[in-house]
Order: C-alpha cells, then sequence, then structure tokens
C-alpha cells in the first residue's frame, strides 16, 4: 500500500518535473481522459445488453 510519506515524494517529484503552471493542464487532461473512458464503457455495456 502507497503510505502518507510516499503520496507526498510524488507530489513533489511531480512539482518538480512540471513546474506549478503545467499541473492543471495535466489534471484536466487525465480528467477528460477518465470521463471518455467511462463514457466508452457504458455504451460498450449498453450495447452487450442488447
Amino acid at each position: 500500500m502507497i503510505g502518507g510519506p510516499q503520496i507526498i515524494l510524488i507530489i513533489i517529484v511531480v512539482l518538480l518535473l512540471f513546474g506549478g503552471r503545467k499541473i492543471p493542464e495535466l489534471m484536466r487532461g487525465l480528467g477528460s481522459g477518465i470521463k471518455e473512458f467511462k463514457k466508452a464503457t457504458k455504451e460498450e455495456e449498453e450495447e452487450t445488453k442488447e
């Protein structure tokens, strides 16, 4: 399991790699990717029910 110190270390590494300005853009892209994935899986489930 990932604990508190590991999460903090990951956050620090991400900040160092991408900088503070790029992170909101990355999060938006990640959010839209997850949204598209959920939409595709929902459509696939509906097709298999038919």
